[in-house]
């Protein structure tokens, strides 16, 4: 009797045994899928993240050198800008000049002096491309009338006039390669009027000249006059160096003839060649 019953009851074992192994088995593979595609999920999530990614640094790249290149033109505009509106001034706005030419007499003090020669040398500052203003020093010879020597006491003589004036230059067509602009200005002017008497003789054998008499003055004067210039270089109206050629009337406020240092005033129209830059 007591067999049967360990019968029964080993057979009640073996099949909860049986039950709860299918248990868990079902509920490992259950378990399974899902963290396989989770693993799967992050697998081609890791995927997707790596496949986007040149796309994204492509992006971020392009986006940098949009910003550097806004940068940079903003930067250079900002450059221009302050140049050209706050005046700072670069090499280029510098200006100079150099000519020579002939002195033409005109006017009342005609009997007192004649034709002659000059040098013109300048510089200041282009503000824009028409305005330039210069600071000019100017060397005027002029030969003195045969009867103004004789009465002076002399046998030849001469008369300097040496001129530092402001001028300002308006360019009337600053692009153009041949242009015309309108000049004039004012300041100091210092004249002489020597008579001379050669003598015998320098080192060589030449007679030389020795001041028999002179009166000199110093005073105001002011000159107006035009010119033409031809640009030698550049692209575009940017070329810097002009050839130049003018006129000018000077007006020279020199004490009257009732004075013992005066002639009256002096007038001359001074024509001049030169470069320009």
């Amino acid at each position: 009797m007591s067999s049967p019953r360990w019968m029964s009851l080993m057979r009640h074992v073996s099949v909860f045994c049986g039950l709860a192994g299918l248990a868990v088995s079902l509920a490992s593979s259950q378990s399974s899928p899902s963290s396989n595609s989770s693993s799967y999920g992050l697998v081609a999530s890791n995927e997707s993240s790596s496949a986007s990614s040149p796309l994204a640094v492509d992006d971020s790249a392009e986006s940098l050198r949009t910003a550097v290149s806004a940068l940079g033109s903003e930067g250079s505009g900002a450059g221009q800008w302050n140049s050209e509106k706050h005046g700072t001034f670069s090499l280029s706005h510098f200006a100079a000049e150099a000519g020579a030419g002939f002195n033409a007499p005109v006017g009342n003090d005609t009997p007192y002096i004649t034709w002659g020669g000059n040098f013109t040398g300048g510089a200041g500052l282009h503000f824009s491309q028409r305005f330039t203003l210069l600071a000019e020093f100017q060397f005027m010879d002029n030969k003195l009338p045969g009867a103004f020597i004789a009465a002076g006491g002399g046998q030849n003589g001469d008369s300097h006039i040496i001129s530092i004036t402001a001028d300002p230059v308006i360019d009337l067509m600053p692009t153009r390669v041949n242009s015309l602009y309108v000049t004039g200005g004012g300041g100091y002017y210092y004249k002489s009027t020597n008579f001379n008497v050669p003598v015998c003789c320098d080192f060589y054998g030449y007679p030389v000249n020795v001041t028999e008499n002179s009166f000199s003055s110093s005073q105001f004067g002011a000159n107006l006059g035009m010119g033409i210039t031809h640009r030698l270089g550049g692209v575009y109206g940017d070329g810097k160096m002009k050839v130049f050629g003018e006129a000018r009337y000077v007006y020279i406020h020199t004490p009257p003839i009732t004075e013992a240092n005066g002639l009256g005033t002096t007038e001359l129209i001074p024509v001049t060649l030169g470069l320009r830059w």
